[in-house]
């Protein structure tokens, strides 16, 4: 089969938030996208519909980011997609989206809970990456979507064992920017403040009242929009970004300046 010219991203945790966010926006610019989902297969399945009406591509595929065993299936089922959608075998972008938040204090904080921030939020986008560079072109792009409770300033009690992962994902991925780049391949993460997504089972949703601490906190007066840090995961994907590796964008309005 030719290879088509539709430039494809797997983008992680795209049933809703941010992914959703991102994989819109790559999508309007092009970009043909496999939007992974883990517990939300109905939300990967809205992402799909909203960019196939919007005229472009995309297709959903399960995940699960804190079992790196099944990364080497999941690579073999992504292979298979590539070649039956859009007759490709490789991808342009990969996106490390997919997470989960919540806070928990330190004396509350088990072996157990640690292990899955861990195994969630940086032991399985740094393995997925491994997994998936066979197929990702020279010239690519990886973005990583990280936190702003990783840097001074946005130091919250609670969130110890999430941030440290977060802070891990950063200087993994400041790393890889020079490992990878005798293939031209990009390595950066964006790291939003607070944000209207799922996280933190709903919080936004279940407690509205937090919004307007969280705005206050925030140089231009409101929490981020998915389509906030969409846009800006879309731009470094992109070859306007050619010039940006390894950095750590801080996409909050101005979050605890």
């Amino acid at each position: 089969m030719n290879e088509t010219t539709t430039p494809v991203t797997v983008i992680t945790g795209a049933s809703a938030g941010i992914g959703q966010g991102a994989a819109l926006e790559l999508a309007r610019g092009g970009m043909g996208i496999v939007a992974t989902y883990h517990s939300h297969p109905e939300g990967a399945e809205e992402t799909v519909a909203m960019i196939r009406d919007q005229g472009g591509t995309a297709i959903a595929l399960p995940l699960d980011l804190g079992r790196s065993d099944t990364f080497p299936e999941f690579t073999s089922r992504l292979t298979d997609a590539l070649q039956s959608q859009w007759r490709t075998a490789s991808i342009r972008g990969l996106v490390n989206n997919a997470g989960f938040g919540g806070g928990r204090t330190f004396e509350e904080m088990s072996e157990d809970a640690f292990d899955q921030y861990y195994r969630v939020l940086l032991r399985g986008p740094y393995f997925l990456t491994q997994s998936l560079l066979p197929l990702l072109a020279d010239g690519g792009s990886i973005v990583s979507v990280a936190s702003s409770s990783a840097r001074p300033g946005d130091t919250q009690e609670g969130y110890s064992g999430y941030a440290a992962m977060k802070a891990g994902l950063i200087t993994a991925s400041r790393y890889l920017a020079k490992e990878l780049a005798p293939r031209g391949i990009r390595v950066n993460t964006v790291s939003p403040g607070p944000t209207r997504t799922r996280l933190g089972d709903d919080a936004f949703e279940k407690y509205p009242e937090i919004i307007g601490d969280l705005a206050a906190r925030t140089a231009l007066g409101r929490i981020g929009e998915p389509a906030d840090i969409g846009r800006v995961i879309a731009f470094l994907i992109s070859d306007e970004a050619a010039w940006i590796t390894g950095e750590d964008l801080h996409v909050s309005g101005g979050y605890a300046l």
